[in-house]
């Protein structure tokens, strides 16, 4: 199985503006190629207590915390890098990385997914695109899985149906508030929305985790 974990060790000039965060980086990357990932988290924790907008400081926290099979926690913070990454090149790595950690886990639906959206950002990818379509290949090699893959999405889709019957009272009430609130209180139900999305991810992998793996991660530096 051909899976290609991409890592971002970015260095920065150090600027007098921003060194705190920055430094913080820079070691947590020296702790990260020395293969201490334990340190390197702790680094990179530290450069966003300083910046918590950092991309790069957010993204490298996942790769460290991926190192260490902390795979849940490692995909709600390659989601939080996403959020505030503006370069598609950086990006497609973000979602690379999720769709490995799905693949581990054979959610193959939800690798497929990140993979397709790695290809997005970065469309001449051949080994997202070589990921891709593997997790296709065993998404129908496994019928089993297809069924709970299933089963899952119709929950996901029930509770999602049940949000915008909540969205749409909602909106019903707004119809009488002026436009400025209307579009806060609109702002606010798309974030809901993506955060019960973040979680429904996050509660599927947990499920996963919980059956024995065999992990198999090849590292290309």
């Amino acid at each position: 199985m051909k899976k290609i974990i991409y890592v971002i060790l970015i260095m920065f000039p150090l600027l007098a503006y921003a060194q705190d965060d920055r430094q913080c980086i820079r070691e947590g990357n020296r702790m990260y190629r020395q293969k201490d990932y334990a340190k390197a988290e702790v680094l990179y924790r530290k450069a966003l207590a300083k910046k918590q907008d950092n991309p790069q400081a957010n993204y490298n926290l996942g790769c460290a915390l991926m190192m260490q099979q902390k795979d849940s926690a490692a995909v709600a913070q390659f989601q939080k890098a996403a959020k505030i990454e503006s370069t598609k090149m950086r990006l497609s790595k973000v979602y690379h990385n999720i769709g490995v950690i799905c693949q581990n886990h054979k959610m193959y639906g939800d690798a497929i997914k990140a993979y397709a959206q790695s290809l997005r950002c970065n469309p001449k990818d051949d080994e997202t695109r070589y990921n891709l379509a593997l997790c296709k290949k065993l998404q129908k090699d496994n019928p089993q899985q297809n069924k709970d893959d299933q089963k899952k999405n119709e929950d996901n889709d029930e509770q999602q149906n049940k949000q915008n019957q909540k969205q749409d009272k909602q909106e019903k009430k707004q119809q009488q508030q002026p436009q400025e609130q209307m579009s806060k209180d609109n702002a606010e139900r798309l974030l809901d929305a993506a955060v019960q999305n973040e979680k429904a991810t996050q509660q599927r992998l947990k499920q996963a985790m919980q059956r024995p793996q065999k992990r198999n991660l090849n590292k290309n530096w």
